[in-house]
C-alpha cells in the first residue's frame, strides 16, 4: 500500500531476489523440523508449524551456510519460480546457493515474522548482504505440496535512508510488541476484515474505509507515508488523485491470528506492467493497527514463464 516506488539496489534485486530470496534467520516461534514433524501427521497446527520450519531451514541452509542438501531434502525438483530473475527448478536454487555463499559470506537474513495458512507460508525479512548496509525488505511466499516446497513468489524493496513516519520497515510498534501471530481463533475474522478493508480502500479507492476499518492507533511502516490514520488518508488520497486509473488486483491472501497479508498487482495506468506488492496488516480488537509492505516493479522480461503472480 504505497504511492511511490523507491529506487532499488540492482545487485540485491538480482542476487537476493533471484531464487527463494530472503528469510533465513532463526525464528523464535518456529523450531527446526524433526524427523517426526517431517511426516506431517499431527493435524493442521503441526502441519503449519512444520511448513514454517522447513521454509526457514531451507533458506538458512542455502543462503547462510551454502548447504545445497536442504534443497534436495525439502524442495521439489519441479519447483516453480515466480521471481523474474530465476528459472524454474531446484537446481537453480542450488547453484545460487554456492554463488551467494562465496560472494556474500557474511550475509544476514533476519526473519522478522512468519505466518502460514493452508499450503502457503509467508516470511517477512530484512536481508543484509554486506554488514553495515541497510539491506532490503523482502517478503517470500512459499506453496507446499506433499511436505516440500513446490512454488515461490517474492517482493524485494531496498530499505531507504529515511522514513516519513519515524518507523523502520520491520519492527512491531503496536502492542503487544511481538512478531508472533496471535491466536488461531482470530484468523478467520481478521482475514475477512482485512479482505473487506483492502477491497474498499485499495480496489475501490474509497478513503472512508479508513474510518471504518482502521484504528486510531495506526502505525505505518511504509517509509513514504506519514504515521496514523490521517497519514494514510493523505498519502493514499494523493496517490489516487495522481493515478485516477489505478487498478489493484489481489492475487492471494495469507492470514494467521492477527496478521493478514495480501499479495497484489498494482497498475497505475492502463498499459503499464505495474508492480508486485505485498501488504501485511495487523489487526487488534476489530481494527487495523499496523502495516508493513514492500513493492517491486514488474520487469519487461523474465527468466521463467510464470509471471510474478
Amino acid at each position: 500500500m504505497t504511492p511511490t516506488t523507491p529506487a532499488r539496489r540492482t545487485l540485491v534485486a538480482a542476487l537476493v531476489a533471484a531464487a527463494l530470496t530472503s528469510t533465513v534467520a532463526v525464528v523464535p516461534a518456529v523450531a527446526a523440523p524433526t524427523a517426526a514433524a517431517e511426516r506431517v501427521s499431527y493435524g493442521d497446527a503441526s502441519r503449519l508449524g512444520y511448513q514454517k520450519a522447513v521454509a526457514v531451514r531451507v533458506l538458512k541452509g542455502v543462503f547462510e551456510e551454502g548447504d545445497t542438501a536442504v534443497v534436495d531434502r525439502y524442495v521439489r525438483p519441479d519447483y516453480i519460480q515466480h521471481n523474474p530473475l530465476a528459472p524454474d527448478g531446484a537446481e537453480t536454487l542450488k547453484g545460487l546457493a554456492g554463488v551467494m555463499n562465496q560472494q556474500f559470506p557474511d550475509a544476514e537474513y533476519d526473519v522478522k515474522r512468519v505466518l502460514a495458512q493452508g499450503d502457503l507460508v509467508l516470511v517477512h525479512s530484512n536481508v543484509v548482504l554486506t554488514p553495515g548496509s541497510r539491506g532490503s525488505a523482502v517478503f517470500d511466499i512459499f506453496r507446499f505440496q506433499g511436505g516440500r516446497i513446490a512454488e515461490h513468489w517474492d517482493v524485494v524493496q531496498e530499505v531507504p535512508e529515511s522514513s516519513a513516519n519515524g518507523n523502520d520497515m520491520f519492527s512491531t510498534v503496536s502492542r503487544p510488541r511481538t512478531s508472533k501471530p496471535g491466536p488461531a481463533w482470530l484468523t478467520s475474522y481478521n482475514e475477512k476484515l482485512v479482505t473487506k478493508a483492502f477491497d474498499r480502500l485499495l480496489v475501490r479507492k474509497d478513503l472512508s474505509a479508513v474510518d471504518k476499518y482502521w484504528g486510531p492507533e495506526y502505525h505505518q511502516h511504509n517509509p513514504n507515508i506519514p504515521n496514523g490514520v490521517e497519514g494514510v488518508k493523505a498519502g493514499l488520497g494523493a496517490y489516487f488523485q495522481q493515478f485516477p486509473q489505478l487498478s489493484v488486483s489481489p492475487k492471494r491472501v495469507i492470514a494467521e491470528g492477527d496478521l493478514v497479508a495480501v499479495h497484489s498487482h498494482y497498475v497505475n495506468a492502463p498499459g503499464e506492467r505495474g508492480q508486485a506488492v505485498i501488504d501485511l496488516f495487523r489487526v487488534r480488537n476489530g481494527k487495523i493497527v499496523e502495516h508493513w509492505d514492500a513493492l517491486q516493479d514488474v520487469p519487461a522480461t523474465s527468466a521463467n514463464d510464470n509471471t510474478m503472480f
